[in-house]
């Protein structure tokens, strides 16, 4: 697809096979990946439960346009991800269906800012880990949020904020984070200043405003994560308003919950999914019955 600003995005769909879908899922990767490739295997597993998987390359990531690793605003990654997926939602054979946001670590963020854009637009959102909040011992103080906003007008794409390598303490098996290190679509090395700050700034933002999370939503956190911190996650359980909310978290598992582990942990926290999604599309919807009536009072008033 062609954004607003002239940048072509590159977006995937898994459908299944020979069935109608259940319902939808649209997939928000995580900072520095990308759809086609390490959300592969996400998708497939989803795809194969009977649910119709859409994902998009944010800009400056995976194989879409723009600068590798690059975000100049989170605000226009989340314009991108809304239009694309209400245009999908929208299509003829997608109308009348369940919509649900995956969204894992960066992409939880996505997701939170997908709901807050349009509150009763989707029908749940799958949390993994998500960026929802910076952990109270690694927040910078405000002189340094300063420092770096200001150096952001200046040098906003250099590599130059010192940060932990991520792939080797997000993904705890090695072979997978092999599998990163040489996928070419993959950002590796330094976050880019603007990036790091939009990261921050986003992350500030959400923390304030935890309590206008409104739709359905399980977490899934792994107990050992030091990507993202667990007690965030049980912070966002707590002051969400949803009425339906849940956290489940997975002793001895890291970050990388959907990929990044043993095939047996990964099955475990797939039936987790798999069964949050299938209670739900097995209830009524009163998002879609007002719709019908909406659009059957149309008629008659025609």
């Amino acid at each position: 697809m062609m954004n607003s600003r002239g940048l072509k995005l590159f977006t995937c769909e898994w459908l299944p096979k020979d069935k109608e879908p259940k319902g939808l899922i649209f997939i928000c990767h995580g900072y520095a990946m990308e759809c086609s490739i390490t959300m592969n295997s996400t998708a497939i597993r989803l795809a194969r439960a009977g649910f119709a998987v859409y994902g998009i390359d944010y800009e400056g990531h995976g194989k879409s346009d723009g600068l590798q690793g690059y975000i100049t605003s989170f605000d226009h990654v989340v314009e991108d991800c809304s239009n694309h997926f209400t245009a999908t939602s929208e299509r003829k054979e997608n109308m009348g269906k369940r919509r649900y946001l995956l969204g894992e670590s960066m992409g939880g963020a996505v997701a939170l800012l997908l709901h807050r854009k349009k509150p009763d637009y989707w029908d749940g959102a799958v949390l993994v880990a998500p960026m929802c909040k910076i952990a109270e011992d690694v927040k910078p103080k405000p002189i340094v949020v300063n420092i770096l906003a200001k150096l952001c007008k200046v040098i906003p794409t250099w590599k130059i904020i010192p940060t932990q390598d991520i792939i080797d303490v997000a993904f705890k098996v090695p072979e997978i984070r092999h599998q990163v290190r040489n996928n070419p679509y993959c950002f590796k090395g330094r976050p880019r200043l603007n990036t790091g700050n939009e990261l921050l700034r986003i992350s500030l933002d959400l923390e304030k405003r935890l309590e206008e999370v409104s739709l359905p939503f399980i977490i899934l956190h792994g107990e050992v994560d030091r990507v993202t911190d667990i007690s965030v996650s049980k912070q966002l359980l707590e002051k969400a308003s949803s009425w339906d909310k849940s956290l489940k978290t997975y002793p001895e598992m890291w970050h990388g919950l959907l990929y990044g582990e043993t095939v047996e942990n990964i099955d475990v926290v797939f039936a987790d999914i798999i069964g949050w999604l299938e209670e739900r599309c097995g209830l009524g919807n009163s998002r879609i019955e007002k719709q019908l009536k909406t659009e059957s009072d149309d008629l008659q008033t025609k």
